[in-house]
């Protein structure tokens, strides 16, 4: 199965497109999509869905795998990343692939095995499951990566009952 996880954002779109066969992950490719801060929103959306679409077609995966949204403090953040989330998810629909979303908590229990972990956990689980040379740069591409991991662990080989994908 091939999945792509990301990690939504509007300044940065984390991703990471892994090959799960038989309880092994190999990744394939991961990295940003970057917008640039003084852009319109509408501009820089039309930017996250053009290099997304671009990664989808160059990498084929079957599954996409989102990180629900975390609200904080500024509700107008929260917004923006909302857009940027929903063009994701309809970018993933226009391509025919199977969607998936996950809690930040949910992907932390798959990863690290502890749904409160912090971000160096997750990061030096992810570098340690996937044999990376190096952390992935940057976080968010990190985060991407464990959201796909998180998914092989939820939907490859049935396993939907464990705790974390519910």
């Amino acid at each position: 199965m091939i999945i792509l996880g990301i990690d939504p954002g509007l300044a940065i779109v984390g991703w990471g497109v892994l090959d799960y066969d038989k309880n092994r992950f190999r990744p394939l490719a991961y990295g940003s999509i970057n917008t640039p801060a003084g852009m319109e929103t509408a501009r820089r959306l039309a930017l996250i869905h053009r290099d997304l679409t671009a990664i989808i077609d160059r990498y084929k995966p079957t599954e996409m795998a989102v990180e629900e949204l975390f609200f904080t403090k500024n509700i107008t953040t929260g917004i923006r990343v909302a857009e940027a989330r929903g063009v994701i998810l309809m970018t993933g629909q226009e391509k025919g692939l199977t969607l998936a979303e996950y809690t930040p908590m949910q992907v932390k229990q798959a990863v690290v095995g502890y749904g409160a972990a912090d971000k160096r956990q997750v990061i030096s689980m992810v570098t340690r499951i996937l044999s990376l040379p190096a952390p992935p740069k940057p976080d968010d591409t990190a985060d991407a990566l464990a959201i796909a991991i998180c998914h092989a662990h939820c939907a490859g080989s049935g396993r939907r009952l464990l705790e974390y994908c519910r």
